[in-house]
């Protein structure tokens, strides 16, 4: 059985999702306040959680960033529930590392069938992954590079993640948003050049000899098989 935790002020509110999610089979706990909301998520470890942004003692967003932050919950999927709909409050919940962004208000049946879509999508874990000195563990979601860790955003784990499973493929960037921002998005293809660029500043730096991330000039992007050979051979631009 799937354990969801939600984290909702408004009372009637927090009563009707409970209700219909149990009746979905799903075991239910949660809080109405946000006040210790990230040792409740370490206590009870959910398979996802149900996120109130604006909670009277609490903001959603700091909460989702402590989960973040915290190796042994960051895998845990969040959907936010909030009156927030604006372009930019959109963008910033899904940079945080939301999962999913819930427009108030809503259909119950809506919330329930994307509650289904993250389970769905949901996998074990996953053994890491090497490229030579890189190494991304997806069970622990964290990144190292010669052994020292490397500090990225919940979004940019993500691309890494996606382009380093699948090395040599070349990805445009409509398929990038599609994989990593989904489908339900406001951002744009720029937003896929901001991001490549960062991951080559913080895995690459000043270091000719590394070359993890190709562009493939009117195509987009691809992690290298080989990214020590590929960083001494001309690079297509």
């Amino acid at each position: 059985m799937k354990k969801i935790l939600l984290i909702e002020d408004d009372t009637d509110l927090y009563a009707l999702l409970k209700y219909n999610l149990e009746k979905e089979g799903y075991l239910m706990v949660g809080s109405q306040t946000g006040r210790g909301a990230v040792e409740l998520v370490r206590r009870e470890r959910p398979d996802l959680i149900i996120l109130d942004i604006m909670l009277p003692d609490s903001d959603g967003l700091d909460i989702c960033k402590g989960i973040r932050s915290r190796p042994e919950l960051a895998h845990i999927p969040i959907i936010f529930l909030t009156a927030r709909a604006s372009e930019t409050d959109r963008i910033l919940g899904l940079e945080l590392g939301a999962s999913d962004y819930i427009v108030k208000p809503f259909f119950v049946r809506e919330l329930i069938a994307r509650v289904k879509i993250q389970f769905r999508q949901a996998q074990p874990p996953a053994r890491p992954v090497q490229s030579g000195p890189l190494v991304l563990d997806r069970a622990t979601c964290r990144v190292t590079l010669d052994g020292k860790p490397v500090s990225l955003t919940a979004t940019e784990f993500r691309l890494l993640e996606f382009l380093m499973s699948r090395p040599g493929v070349v990805f445009s960037r409509e398929q990038l948003l599609d994989a990593v921002w989904g489908h339900d998005r406001a951002v744009t293809d720029r937003t896929v050049d901001v991001y490549i660029l960062r991951l080559r500043q913080k895995l690459e730096g000043d270091n000719e000899s590394l070359c993890f991330i190709r562009s493939v000039r009117g195509f987009g992007y691809s992690f290298n098989e080989d990214p020590v050979q590929s960083a001494q051979q001309p690079a297509a631009s």
